[in-house]
């Protein structure tokens, strides 16, 4: 009997992402040239996960590994189940930094899944990773620039996950401001208001809809449209250096937003001296100049059928 198993190993690379870009809270997206990338095949019985990189000595090594999480979810929805995985994971995507370490690790496990199922493509299209992947990530701002690259605005309609692609301008790189510590999305998520005022949440309504403008051609716009009223402040307890680091880096109208649900803080770099704004990093602080990936998650099969 034939396995529905592909002989060797596959691997898959997933970059970085940031997430909300200010205004866009829990939509939009942005791929970025830094990546993870994950070795996986099926062998002999049990898990096996090697680390290294960023997380190194800190992620398990066992099925509660995210990634292994991700490609038992993967393996169920294709009605398969592998007797053993042994994976590998080369990590640079710093973790709880808010660049999309999570989804990086949720796209990589279901892609590789994929990958090591014979026809698997047949059995789970693009749209039905990306559906699992949200799903397990609880929101899809950042899995969706992941899976598809480039600058994504993410959203649900009907209980199903959509996505909408955007070209970027090419002149547009990203500086990104990592701090030495981190911060939990989900003690991020748990500082925001139920609600916020009218005014405000139009306010961002209008300058979401102007950064998709400015990151498409016009990035002239892009301190105006990077403005947010909906998040960043209510989080500044949290990374109170992140947000007078924003504030320094605005105030010299340098468009800059705080990196998902941070701490991270990403500024724009259109026409400037990317060295000058790279030296404006605190003491401690590492600062990536990175272009924007538009090609998304990579997988390459490195055995034969």
């Amino acid at each position: 009997m034939r396995t529905p198993f592909v002989d060797g190993p596959v691997r898959v690379s997933v970059p970085a992402t940031s997430a909300n870009l200010g205004p866009g809270y829990d939509a939009l997206g942005l791929a970025l040239g830094r990546w993870d990338t994950v070795t996986a095949e099926v062998a002999g019985d049990g898990t096996r996960v090697e680390v290294s990189g960023e997380g190194e000595g800190s992620l398990p090594l066992d099925d509660t590994h995210l990634v292994v999480r991700a490609m038992r979810l993967g393996f169920e929805a294709m009605g398969v189940r592998p007797d053993g995985l042994s994976l590998r994971c080369e990590n640079t995507i710093p973790q709880a930094r808010g660049m999309g370490s999570s989804s990086a690790a949720i796209v990589a496990g279901v892609l590789a899944a994929r990958a090591l199922v014979a026809g698997g493509t047949l059995l789970m299209d693009d749209d039905a990773v990306y559906a699992l992947a949200a799903e397990l990530e609880g929101h899809p701002d950042n899995v969706a620039p992941a899976l598809f690259g480039g600058f994504t605005i993410a959203y649900r309609d009907n209980g199903r996950f959509r996505v909408a692609g955007v070209a970027v301008d090419p002149r547009i790189e990203a500086t990104l401001f990592v701090p030495p510590y981190s911060v939990e999305t989900s003690a991020a998520r748990a500082m925001l208001p139920g609600t916020v005022p009218h005014a405000d949440a139009a306010r961002n309504a209008g300058r979401a809809a102007l950064l998709v403008a400015a990151l498409s051609g016009q990035p002239e716009l892009l301190l105006d449209a990077t403005e947010d009223r909906l998040h960043q402040g209510y989080r500044e307890a949290a990374m109170p250096a992140s947000l007078a680091l924003l504030r320094t880096l605005r105030a010299d109208r340098i468009p800059a937003v705080v990196s998902g649900a941070g701490p991270t803080v990403l500024a724009f770099v259109d026409g400037v001296d990317s060295d000058a704004v790279r030296a404006k990093a605190p003491a401690g602080w590492q600062a990536l100049v990175l272009p924007i990936d538009p090609e998304g998650a990579r997988t390459q099969l490195l055995g034969g059928e």
